[in-house]
């Protein structure tokens, strides 16, 4: 019975059934098939689920429509939210601000208050004392009272009191700490500024008004550098403590210059009052007085000269008090050679003059930029970054390094720069289509990348000659990764020899390019390839080898029949391109030629191989050519010399004579005289396996070996 469905209810029987958990669509389709009475059923029945799925897509798409609407409207609400909420915070920051306010007027009236009782006490104390004195007292009392009461809020500095009676402090108050590389807010602090120290504490997450010991440092180590305003990033400043540095951001601009001058006058009054305390140490004490002598002459002391004081350097030039901030922002804005001109100005500013406090502190700052400066030059140059523009991109962090005295460091990070683009280039070469035309672009790419990285080398390292035996130490490594990258291809595929000759040879000639630059590295190709060169043509001697026994296991000794003399003139522009222009004297009436098969396929095959074998040729690979080829020639003289042997028919022994002929009078002469072109001397081992053919064409019946 077929199976029928109505517009109505059978499309939502077919909805449900679709729609069901335990749905088997092959089962389905195996039931309708069984009930379907023929082809007219099932496309029916296929219209249906067709209109069914364009109804289907249709709901889901007025679905996902309805859902974009309700996205943006909860979007803008989200915005709304989110406007309410940077009011709220602002309003929030303000009432803070308005609440640290009240609290600082009210220590500050509880100080005045408590300097006010402890002058009162010293006076009752001591009613002799002077009255600057009494303030004093009461003063240095009450900043005393006051440090115990915030360093009690603060956890792990309780030994620092009484280690320290005279410590008082100075200014305190709330920061907020960023980091000096990614400028990522860090943590909030409070900072407690004393007469000799800074101390930084964090604020613990579940106490209210309680702190943590983060660090102590001393003022006399210590330098503050004012961080320009940039947008969201403003009211900072800077702390530099060899070897580190903290960057912290005030709540606004008034806080800011609040905690710079304070520090720098608290630094003032520190260094002041410890040049008076050696000073006074340096003083020398009173000797005892000795009995005077009123008879003895007074020879009067010779007056010491005062020892000369130190030039003093005037660090208050307005350049040299920016010099800090103004390297910082040619470091952020990437004007490296700004900021080398910076630094080398002030060298020459400071290059006379006396090493003071000053200048090494200002030396100390400077240099924190200079690691900086460094790090980010040094960053420019790593192989991560784009490797596009050529060794010419590179240029401008080179000379920066080098002006800086980084040479060593400018001529490695080049070099290491170089080798990856080169890496990338080669990795990214397709390989496509026939061995040679990928041959020609790796040659072309690595060639002319190790042309340009040797001139932009020679531009940029031109005063610097000791860099010179790096390069070359990194163009044999390059030349290594070139050889890998070329075997791969071409001796690992199973390329043949003629192939493989023609792709050494383009190698070759791409290398002596580099002799425009007085760069010769063909030696270094030869010595990378050898091995593999070696390998190639002991594989086609072999295969030469094997292919001469298997044609002399089946030697006829019968003249060649090329049947048309479109084959014979052919053979003839064979054999001319192989050395041999007698070849005529072989040949015969109409196509008939006086030589057997075996020989002709040998004298092609083995000059083949030598005229390939010459292409690959360099002085390593003389003793391999040559083994090679006196192998592959005795294979077919021992098969003549043991055929004209043992053939007892004379008219083919005299034709086998005529073959030795050929052999030795005409083709040994013409490797003979091929190798000694290719190679620029002449064999002694062809020679003698020549002239050994003497003891076959004076005793032929004889029984002695050739060999």
């Amino acid at each position: 019975m077929a199976l029928s469905l109505g517009e109505g209810g059978g499309g939502s029987r077919l909805r449900r059934q679709l729609e069901s958990g335990g749905f088997a669509a092959a089962e389905y389709v195996k039931q309708l098939s069984q009930q379907s009475d023929g082809d007219r059923d099932l496309q029916e029945h296929r219209q249906r689920i067709q209109a069914l799925s364009e109804e289907t897509a249709q709901s889901l798409k007025r679905n996902v429509y309805q859902n974009y609407r309700q996205f943006i409207e909860t979007a803008r609400e989200i915005s709304y939210l989110e406007s309410e909420m940077y009011q709220l915070s602002h309003i929030l920051t303000e009432q803070k601000g308005i609440m640290e306010a009240v609290t600082q007027a009210l220590l500050l009236q509880g100080d005045r208050e408590d300097a006010a009782l402890g002058a009162c006490r010293a006076a009752a104390a001591d009613p002799f004392l002077p009255l600057s004195a009494k303030e004093a007292a009461a003063s240095e009392e009450g900043r005393q009272r006051t440090l115990t009461t915030l360093l009690e809020k603060v956890e792990g500095c309780g030994d620092l009191l009484p280690e320290s009676p005279g410590k008082y402090l100075v200014y305190n108050g709330d920061l907020l700490e960023y980091d000096a590389d990614h400028m990522a807010q860090i943590q909030r602090v409070h900072a407690f500024l004393m007469n000799d120290c800074l101390l930084v504490a964090t604020a613990l997450p579940n106490r209210r008004g309680a702190y943590r010991y983060d660090a102590l440092y001393p003022l006399d180590g210590l330098a503050v550098v004012n961080v320009k305003d940039n947008p969201p990033m403003k009211d900072m400043f800077k702390l530099l403590m060899f070897p580190e540095s903290r960057i912290f951001q005030a709540e606004n601009a008034k806080i800011k210059k609040e905690w710079l001058e304070v520090l720098e006058e608290t630094k003032r009054s520190r260094a002041l009052s410890e040049k008076r305390r050696l000073e006074q140490e340096a003083l020398p004490r009173p000797a005892p007085p000795e009995p005077s002598n009123p008879f003895e002459e007074d020879d009067g002391e010779e007056d010491e000269e005062p020892p000369a004081e130190e030039e003093a350097v005037d660090l208050s030039l307005e350049w040299i008090q920016e010099l800090p901030e103004d390297l910082d922002v040619c470091i952020a804005q990437r004007d490296f050679e700004g900021a080398v001109d910076l630094l080398d100005k002030l060298n020459e500013y400071l290059g006379d003059k006396p090493a003071s406090q000053a200048v090494k502190e200002l030396r100390a700052r400077v240099d924190e930029r200079v690691r900086q400066l460094t790090d980010v030059l040094v960053f420019e140059l790593s192989p991560g970054r784009s490797l596009r523009g050529g060794p010419r991109a590179t240029r401008r962090a080179v000379s920066q390094l080098i002006r800086l005295g980084q040479s060593t460091k400018a001529c490695e990070l080049f070099l290491r720069n170089r080798a990856g683009a080169v890496r990338t280039a080669i990795r990214q070469l397709r390989i496509e289509g026939a061995t040679l035309l990928y041959i020609h672009k790796l040659c072309h790419v690595f060639f002319t990348s190790l042309l340009e990285t040797a001139r932009e080398f020679e531009t940029d390292f031109a005063g610097n000659s000791g860099c010179y035996s790096a390069f070359v130490v990194w163009a044999r490594a390059s030349m290594r990764m070139f050889v890998d990258a070329f075997s791969k291809q071409v001796f690992d595929s199973k390329e043949s020899l003629s192939t493989a000759a023609e792709c050494v040879k383009v190698a070759k000639e791409h290398c002596k390019q580099l002799s425009e630059i007085g760069l010769d590295l063909t030696f270094i190709i030869h010595a990378l390839l050898v091995k593999d060169i070696k390998g190639a043509l002991q594989s086609y001697k072999d295969i030469i080898i094997e292919a001469t026994k298997h044609r002399n296991s089946e030697e006829m000794w019968r003249r060649m029949n090329l049947m048309t003399p479109e084959a014979l003139g052919k053979l003839r522009e064979e054999m001319r391109g192989c050395g041999v222009g007698n070849f005529d004297q072989y040949t015969g009436d109409d196509c008939w030629v006086n030589l057997s098969y075996t020989v002709v396929a040998f004298t092609k095959q083995t000059m083949a191989f030598l005229e390939e074998a010459l292409k690959l040729y360099f002085p390593e690979l003389h003793m391999v050519l040559l083994e090679s080829l006196v192998e592959i020639i005795l294979v077919a003289v021992q098969h003549v010399d043991y055929s004209l042997r043992c053939e007892q028919d004379l008219e083919k022994k005299a034709f086998i004579r005529q073959n030795a002929s050929f052999l030795y009078e005409t083709v040994l002469p013409v490797v003979e005289k091929r190798f000694e072109e290719g190679v620029g001397k002449p064999a002694k081992q062809l020679q003698d396996l020549r002239n050994a053919s003497r003891l076959m064409r004076v005793n032929p019946e004889s029984t002695t070996s050739v060999v």
